[in-house]
């Protein structure tokens, strides 16, 4: 009986390297698989030994091609949730269609234009051909397939109910993105006159405004006072003290820096959680996001419990996924509570994160038996509650940034034609 050298991971996603005797490759998958781990690479004894070899990389390349090799997602750019969207619908059309799993990922395979999830498709059937399950195959791949992905894969797995599991996800999918599209559309519009008013700014202070400034001079006549602030300005953009650099493009340098200091402070522990409590604490915008984060909450626990995931299980899933660092916390102590027996009523309300409405029919979900379908409600509403909170927004930013534009343009228009005004007059009299 041969021995085939393998790298694998644990379920803590730790890589460990060995041998093993089996008869056949799929042999020392299913052995591999049995005590726990899941191989990525396996090569007959003789044939390359992964990780320790000294040949060229022409010659691991072919001896790769000639080995059982699975790849991994952590080495691979991920997709847009759009095009994972489309698979999980098209697999769920298949396999309830009555096409067998491996033969569905063998035909999306070949038709998918995307060259990353088409690389992706391909590894998830050799593994399953190789004896894994699917959600063992997708859990090789978690920068593509979240927690939340696997588990509900898994849950319809034991099931038997694979295909109503992956319609239930491709929903989830959808609606998440439109939700995600609606927000990102609304602020597309007060951007873009964000955009314009600067740039009209700095071409006016720049180009037009040092002309008028050279003409007064000349005259020398008084100026206004805001024609003075409009000059004194345009001069602070044109001015060279540093490298000989317009002061203006150091003013753009330091936004940037600020944006990436601010950035690299939100990843810390502290940082995230000052910022992601703002967030649900801005005048306008953190009803929004209190909204959102609490739709978001309450679609993925439903969607996970309606699958057949363990409530604990969907718990630490809707946790890690919530995007908030206080929902988080807050769910922590949720599943704390149910660990101990609890209901889930009395931690989401002491929490203070989660409107009285929701506390409210998650205790008659509770109460009836309906949680799940309780909680897929409560995501509906708050989905509506905030396409329309958005809409709402986008109205009153518009004539705003149309009225903020005006003023800034009209101000360095009356700043630069007061003084003329005034020569004109002057000129007249005389």
């Amino acid at each position: 009986m041969p021995n085939f050298h393998y790298t694998a991971l644990d379920a803590k996603g730790e890589q460990a390297n060995g041998e093993l005797a089996a008869a056949t490759e799929a042999e020392a998958v299913q052995k591999l698989r049995a005590q726990g781990l899941y191989p990525t690479h396996i090569a007959e004894e003789g044939k390359g030994k992964p990780g320790i070899s000294s040949a060229s990389p022409a010659k691991k390349s072919k001896a790769k091609a000639k080995s059982m090799n699975i790849t991994i997602g952590k080495g691979k750019s991920t997709v847009k949730p759009k095009v994972l969207m489309v698979f999980t619908r098209q697999l769920a059309t298949l396999i309830d269609s009555g096409l067998p799993l491996l033969r569905s990922l063998t035909v999306l395979g070949k038709q998918e234009p995307n060259p990353v999830l088409k690389s992706t498709i391909s590894s998830l059937a050799d593994s399953v051909q190789g004896g894994s399950t699917f959600s063992e195959s997708l859990a090789q791949h978690p920068k593509m397939f979240n927690k939340l992905y696997v588990n509900m894969v898994k849950a319809g797995e034991l099931g038997g109910v694979l295909e109503v599991v992956l319609n239930r996800l491709a929903e989830y999918q959808e609606k998440a993105q439109k939700l995600k599209n609606k927000i990102v559309s609304a602020m597309v519009y007060p951007a873009i006159v964000m955009f314009i008013a600067v740039a009209i700014l700095v071409f006016l202070m720049i180009f037009i405004v040092p002309k008028f400034k050279d003409m007064f001079t000349e005259t020398g006549s008084d100026l206004p006072l805001i024609s003075q602030i409009v000059f004194g300005f345009s001069e602070f953009c044109l001015g060279r003290p540093i490298a000989g650099i317009p002061n203006v493009v150091w003013v753009f340098v330091a936004l940037g820096g600020l944006i990436v200091a601010l950035n690299a402070f939100g990843k810390t522990k502290g940082g995230r959680l000052l910022i992601d409590k703002l967030k649900l604490n801005l005048p306008i915008l953190g009803d929004v996001t209190r909204k959102s984060a609490v739709s978001r909450f309450a679609r993925t626990l439903g969607t996970l419990v309606t699958s057949g995931v363990p409530i604990l299980q969907a718990l630490n899933i809707t946790r890690d996924t919530a995007g908030n660092v206080i929902i988080s916390d807050a769910i922590s102590k949720v599943h704390e509570a149910v660990k101990e027996g609890e209901s889930i009523v009395t931690p989401l309300s002491s929490s203070g994160v989660f409107p009285n409405m929701v506390i409210s029919m998650v205790d008659v979900g509770e109460e009836t038996g309906q949680l799940p379908e309780m909680l897929l409600k409560i995501a509906d509403v708050y989905d509506d509650e905030v396409d329309n909170a958005v809409t709402a927004l986008t109205s009153i930013l518009e004539p705003i940034m149309i009225v903020m534009l005006a003023l800034v343009v009209g101000a360095i228009v009356f700043a630069l034609f007061l003084p003329l005004i005034k020569m004109i007059s002057e000129m007249s009299e005389q």
